[in-house]
């Protein structure tokens, strides 16, 4: 959290007088920070604390470049709120986007008599970044996602679809193992997987009439295919990391597998919903009674997985795949649509 000074101190609308008496916010402290709420608090010259009757909060974000000038018209950036004990909490007031850079600057403020204010000057502007969806949040998406999930089909492989040239990186510059990499910015703006979780991206939809991977691939036409028990088995664990779309029809769903007490485990179990092996609407593993694994997949949904570990090409096969490279279906950095009701939460993107 940082703090700058205001580009502009003085208030000039009419209706609003300045009175130097008024104490100017010192020293203010951004806490409890959220995806959508923040508590703010500063030091007051406690002589003059029973004059104030309201403050006048200036809300931007970062990239907003405009002077912090109080304007009753500016709704929803500017608020004007009644004096309350602080720390203040914030929250409603604003629309206020996960993982977004905001300033926040304030003033005292007397009403007057004839219904006008007498203001402080401004506080210096503090620098303060909203914090990732929350449990809760996740929650909320997961139960989005459960409800369009549909019924499951059975699978038996998961696949991962790159270039020629990458999987010749892999075996010569990587002891043949498929290294775990940072997970780009796709999806909700708030996931805390993004630019964070660590894993290696695989699929495992089937087409419906053929109960086998898709012969076409957004991501190249060499295809890594790995028997579905190499990856997740009882001793895995299994998360709920996404729910999105991309101004499309079809929906995705991030899934993470992690290998009981593992560095990825660790991360997922302090962020994300864990989900039952056996019991859920998206990905199962379950034993029969000849003790071999069954593993099936949601119909109405794409799947992606990561696992957190590096895979080895020695696990599965590599071969070229007959179909086409579909360009326009791939998910690299793709933006979530903020307007689909059904993937989205009401705590911004």
């Amino acid at each position: 959290m940082k703090s700058l000074r205001p580009a502009g101190n003085k208030s000039q609308d009419s209706g609003i007088a300045e009175m130097e008496e008024l104490p100017v916010p010192q020293h203010i402290k951004i806490s409890n920070i959220t995806c959508d709420s923040f508590k703010i608090c500063w030091d007051m010259d406690a002589r003059v604390k029973e004059r104030i009757t309201h403050y006048f909060i200036d809300l931007n974000k970062k990239e907003n470049k405009n002077s912090n000038k109080f304007k009753h018209k500016d709704v929803p950036t500017k608020l004007v709120a009644k004096a309350v004990p602080l720390p203040m909490t914030v929250r409603g007031h604003w629309f206020l986007s996960p993982r977004t850079e905001y300033t926040v600057a304030v003033q005292t403020a007397s009403k007057q008599s004839d219904g006008d204010y007498a203001v402080s000057e401004w506080s210096e502007i503090i620098e303060f970044c909203t914090a990732d969806y929350s449990a809760v949040h996740l929650t909320q998406l997961l139960e989005k996602a459960e409800a369009i999930a549909g019924r499951m089909l059975r699978f038996s492989s998961f696949y991962r679809n790159q270039h020629k040239e990458y999987f010749d990186h892999v075996r010569e510059a990587q002891g043949n193992k498929m290294l775990p990499y940072m997970k780009d910015n796709s999806g909700s703006h708030g996931s805390p997987i993004s630019g964070k979780l660590h894993g290696v991206l695989f699929s495992c939809n089937t087409e419906f009439n053929t109960g086998k991977p898709p012969q076409d691939s957004p991501y190249g036409r060499h295809r890594f295919e790995v028997l579905a028990e190499e990856l997740f088995h009882p001793k895995t664990n299994l998360y709920f990391g996404d729910f999105y779309c991309m101004y499309t029809a079809y929906h995705f769903v991030i899934l993470v597998i992690a290998p009981e007490g593992s560095e990825g485990d660790d991360f997922c179990k302090q962020r994300l919903p864990a989900l039952d092996l056996t019991d859920n609407r998206f990905l199962t593993c379950t034993e029969g009674e000849d003790g071999r694994l069954a593993f099936h997949h949601a119909q109405d949904v794409i799947l992606e997985i990561i696992f957190t570990e590096p895979v080895d090409l020695a696990q599965g096969q590599l071969a070229e795949i007959s179909g086409h490279q579909l360009m326009g279906t791939s998910t690299i950095n793709a933006k979530k649509d903020p307007s689909c009701k059904t993937c989205n939460i009401s705590v911004g993107r």
